[in-house]
Parts: structure tokens; sequence; C-alpha cells
């Protein structure tokens, strides 16, 4: 698909959130200063801890814009994403963090592009460094490396950074998609049916603020073999359609037989 002219900027942040009391108001403050801002809907994905109060408690002052859905029970990322996402009413939907990895005031860099028209979807990359990277592990760069080559391998998309947390699109592609992975296998699944749509996709650099184990990382080794399924279920094993609840009807999107 072409995307051509500005298009309507009402923006609709999804934040996952389990076990973040520590910095999930901090997030929202940032996210409510973010331009174009029309709703944030944060997903409790059943927190132990006081993320679920805290998450109340800022939609009490900001009720016009937040909304707060809590699941009962821990589902994963992926689920929170997908129940954040069919919530969302915006004409461009990101996802945001609540662990301060990536910085809400670098969201208009990432989505800029659909703003003024260029693009579909935004990837922000955290290898091509703006300002700032933190240095941690060097098996989690050579895995991201390996999961990015294959996917680009199978979608024909050059990509430097197939599982970056900042991921921009144009509301009805997003909430049109059959999201069917689980855990962390949002990342590799969108990735893989947005290639199937032929929409224009932009990547811009951001920064990264990464946390160690100890800090309260979550991904495992074992969700990157999962990627490995991924990257294969979606990419060779499910169909355009199939990707669909209802294939988005934007400007010169191709509506030939899926390849």
């Amino acid at each position: 698909m072409t995307a051509k002219g500005a298009i309507p900027s009402r923006l609709s942040v999804v934040v996952p959130v389990y076990n973040e009391e520590a910095t999930l108001k901090t997030v929202i403050e940032k996210v409510l200063r973010v331009p174009h801002l029309f709703e944030i809907v944060i997903v409790d994905d059943c927190s132990t801890d006081r993320t679920y109060e805290i998450s109340q408690s800022v939609a009490f002052e900001n009720e016009s814009v937040i909304q707060v859905i809590r699941h009962k029970k821990n589902w994963g990322k992926t689920e929170a994403l997908k129940t954040g996402i069919a919530a969302t009413k915006g004409d461009i939907v990101i996802v945001q963090d609540a662990d301060l990895e990536y910085d809400p005031s670098e969201i208009i860099h990432v989505i800029d592009p659909i703003v003024e028209g260029l693009s579909d979807v935004v990837f922000g990359s955290r290898f091509q460094v703006r300002r700032a990277a933190r240095v941690l592990y060097f098996y989690h760069y050579l895995a991201n490396l390996g999961l990015t080559f294959l996917s680009n391998l199978f979608t024909n998309l050059n990509l430097t950074d197939v599982e970056t947390g900042y991921k921009a699109f144009r509301g009805e592609i997003i909430r049109n998609m059959v999201i069917s992975s689980s855990g962390f296998g949002f990342e590799i699944e969108v990735t893989a049916k947005i290639a199937k749509l032929k929409c224009v996709v932009y990547e811009v650099p951001i920064s990264y603020y990464g946390r160690t184990y100890e800090q309260g990382k979550k991904i495992s080794t074992k969700d990157g073999f999962a990627a490995l399924w991924y990257i294969v279920k979606y990419n060779l094993l499910t169909t355009l359609r199939a990707s669909y609840a209802q294939i988005p009807q934007l400007e010169g999107m191709l509506t030939a037989e899926d390849s």
C-alpha cells in the first residue's frame, strides 16, 4: 500500500503492565505530555504489587484520557496488548512499556512518519541510535540480530530491530489484525502480518535505557526460541486473510491472492 497525505493524528497509547509499581507513574506522567495524545489504555496483567492501585490513581486524576483494564489472571504481555489494542479508538496506536526502557518523549519521533502521511507502520530502532543506548547483554544483542535477520529473510523487509518495543500503527491496521501468539510473541507476529499487507513501513532511531534481570527485565531464552517458531508460523503457515478480521482497505493495498 502507499501512504499519501497527512492523516488525523489522535494518538492511542497502550501500556501493558505487570508489577511495575516503581516506574508506572513516571511513565504515565511522561506519556501525558506527548503531542497528539488522545487516550492512554493501561492493561494490568494481574499484578501482585501496587501497580493496579497506582493505575487507578493516575486514571482518577486524568479520567478523560486514561482507561484502566485489569486481567483476572496473568496471561502474558501479548494478551495484555490484545486487550489494550481492542479498547483503542485513536487514528494512531503505539505501545509504551511501563519500565522506562523506552523514553515516552521520543514517541513523537516514532509516530511522525504516520502523522505526515508517509507511512502506515513505524518501528523505533535501538540500533540506529539517536542519542543514547545502555550497554547491556552481548548475547541478547546477538539473539536480536539473529531474529531480525531471520524475520527479514521471510518478510523481505530490511528492518534493523524486529524486537523493538516501539511499534506505531495506523489504528485500522492493528485493530483489525488477528493476534494469536502468546508471551512475547507480539513483535514477530505483527511484523509478519504487516509484511503480508504490503503496507509502508518506516524505521526511526530511538534511545534505549535497558534494564538488567535484577532490575526486573522479564524476557528469557525460552522467549527467543518461541520467536523462531513464530517466524515460521506467521510467515509461512498463515495467510493474509487469516491475519486480519477485516483486511484494512487503505490506498494502494494489494488485494490479490496471498503469495
